[in-house]
């Protein structure tokens, strides 16, 4: 993909409408042309801005007051005063809950969203590396090779361990590109399967694993400490939720 047709995408991939296969051919550009990585880097600094800086309008006190004073000061006897008060009232807690409601749907749609694009991003990852020659770019089960490695490259220090004891022998690891930004993948392998685990720093990251499968691959994700990590692999179900909960428990 050349640097039109990645420009072209550039707003379908921020907004997570790519399939996976163009979102990888993105990716791999990103990686190769600087001024397009600055060109994305400046769209998603963009849109942050947006979303944290735009100026939300409330509505003016001197609407309040002559709301008051349109339905507050007429010769209507007391009681009958009342009754547009209280409409009013009613109205005001009904649009309340529908707000609110409106509000928590959105956290849970934006939520879900964001997992459903990341996932298929962890998936063009996966695919991506075991169509290439480079499943590994550092290849070795030894935690004190496989870490310092990965952490002169990147911001952060992943967990690296070797689960050969439990079935899951480390192979290696290489940096990959999920979330808009690097991460660590460590490559492990389950008999002739291969299992890939994303990490990368995410506050926002649930604690509890969530399960799913997609194009014939099945994906746990979980957070712990401030990382996330994201398991996946063609394993079933219960073998990639072995393997993820013995990488859990050896942190």
């Amino acid at each position: 993909m050349d640097c039109r047709e990645t420009r072209g995408c550039m707003h379908g991939y921020l907004d997570r409408e790519l399939d996976p296969v163009t979102a990888a051919r993105i990716e791999e550009h990103l990686h190769a042309c600087a001024d397009c990585a600055k060109a994305y880097g400046l769209q998603t600094s963009l849109r942050s801005a947006i979303r944290r800086e735009a100026t939300y309008h409330r509505a003016p006190a001197a609407l309040a007051a002559r709301i008051r004073t349109t339905h507050g000061n007429r010769s209507e006897p007391a009681v009958a005063r009342s009754a547009p008060r209280w409409r009013w009232f009613q109205l005001g807690a009904a649009m309340a809950a529908t707000a609110i409601v409106t509000w928590v749907a959105a956290v849970h749609l934006e939520t879900g969203s964001r997992d459903a694009g990341i996932g298929e991003q962890v998936i063009a990852g996966h695919a991506r590396a075991m169509l290439s020659s480079e499943l590994v770019q550092v290849a070795s089960s030894d935690q004190h090779t496989v870490k310092p490695w990965l952490s002169s490259k990147l911001d952060f220090s992943p967990p690296v361990t070797d689960l050969a004891n439990a079935g899951f022998p480390l192979v290696g690891a290489r940096l990959d590109y999920v979330d808009h930004r690097p991460v660590a993948a460590l490559v492990y392998r389950h008999r002739q399967h291969v299992i890939n685990l994303f990490i990368w720093p995410d506050a926002r990251a649930a604690g509890s694993m969530q399960a799913s499968s997609q194009q014939g691959f099945n994906i746990l994700h979980w957070g712990n400490a401030g990382m996330t990590f994201w398991a996946i692999s063609d394993l079933n179900p219960a073998d990639i939720k072995t393997f993820a909960a013995t990488y859990a428990a050896a942190q």
